[in-house]
């Protein structure tokens, strides 16, 4: 099994070669999805439950945008800060909640009001955002352009959030092999006995909250490149904020694929959904909010029964057949 990684990189690139437009399409967006769920996943493993991802997905977008549209400012300079941007947001709201040991239930409160807090504004600031309408950013001719980010093809699209998603995999291995991950574990089991042997609790929660912020908003930058419109139900607010709960918690809070398993469940979902809703429309049946109520439904069934999520429940029956075989 030594030679799969080598075998997944060639089936990797060798997508774009191969796949029609409409799956190259839904590949694509699997793999930016993906990075905003790896990056969830890197504060909600450790007890951090954020409900307010969307915020920071609509930085990342929103002031890429805003600075190419407004100031003419390459996307290159654009992406990098909007991520530092997102940085700063996750710092101003994280540091109290850490300072004052705002933690739970109260906490996720907290990020939920973030995340509505910034969609209001995008709304309120419509004569500069597009409110509402949602927000289209300048194209640059009518071809490729490296400056701007914008590709006639998806092809290149593609090799870009390959890399960004890859990028999003060696964070978060990275940070589990890091001492980080072995404080936070700490800090999540008892935060006060982790301050009293020695770990810096506040430190140590606004490292991986901000290294969260920063890697969702580069998923909301790669989204309005590749997607070239944004809307603040689009990208923001709480719905966006579940929907990025629930797809890590179905493929896999504590394993690093497992919100690329997610990402491919719920995307697949969604396209069937809105297919099937769409066919129904046609025949005098409006079953809107159906994927929205099927969710729900599902995240609350995967909690019960599958906490660990799909991929973390395959390799837990896997090491379990193993010993048993060994045995």
């Amino acid at each position: 099994m030594k030679q799969l990684p080598y075998i997944i990189g060639v089936l990797l690139i060798a997508v774009p070669f191969v796949a029609p437009q409409y799956p190259l399409h839904l590949i694509i967006m699997i793999l930016i999805w993906s990075l905003v769920y790896t990056a969830w996943s890197l504060m909600g493993r450790f007890g951090l439950v954020s409900l307010g991802h969307g915020a920071f997905m609509s930085i990342g977008a929103y002031v890429t945008a805003l600075l190419w549209n407004y100031g003419g400012i390459s996307p290159w300079i654009g992406i990098p800060a909007a991520m530092i941007t997102a940085a700063i947001m996750a710092f101003l709201v994280a540091y109290p909640c850490f300072q004052f040991k705002i933690v739970g239930h109260y906490f996720a409160l907290v990020t939920l009001a973030l995340s509505e807090v910034v969609k209001l504004v995008i709304i309120a600031c419509r004569d500069t955002t597009g409110g509402s309408l949602g927000f289209t950013p300048e194209r640059h001719g009518e071809g490729t352009s490296i400056a701007a980010i914008q590709f006639a093809d998806k092809e290149t699209f593609y090799f870009v959030v390959l890399i960004a998603w890859g990028i999003g995999l060696l964070i978060w291995r990275a940070v589990d092999r890091s001492m980080l991950r072995f404080a936070l574990d700490s800090i999540s089991e008892d935060e006060d006995a982790s301050a009293a042997a020695g770990v810096h609790v506040t430190a140590s929660k606004l490292k991986i909250t901000m290294l969260s912020a920063v890697l969702t908003a580069l998923g909301g930058a790669l989204y309005c490149q590749y997607q070239m419109f944004i809307g603040p139900e689009v990208i923001g607010g709480i719905g966006i904020s579940l929907q990025i709960v629930f797809a890590v918690v179905v493929g896999g809070l504590y394993t690093m694929m497992g919100p690329t398993i997610g990402a491919i469940i719920t995307l697949l979902m969604t396209e069937v959904f809105r297919n099937l809703i769409t066919s129904l429309r046609t025949e005098g049946i409006d079953l809107a909010g159906l994927d929205t109520t099927v969710y729900g439904l599902m995240l609350i069934l995967f909690i019960i029964f599958l906490p660990k999520g799909v991929l973390g429940e395959a390799i837990d029956r896997l090491a379990g057949g193993k010993k048993r075989d060994v045995g």
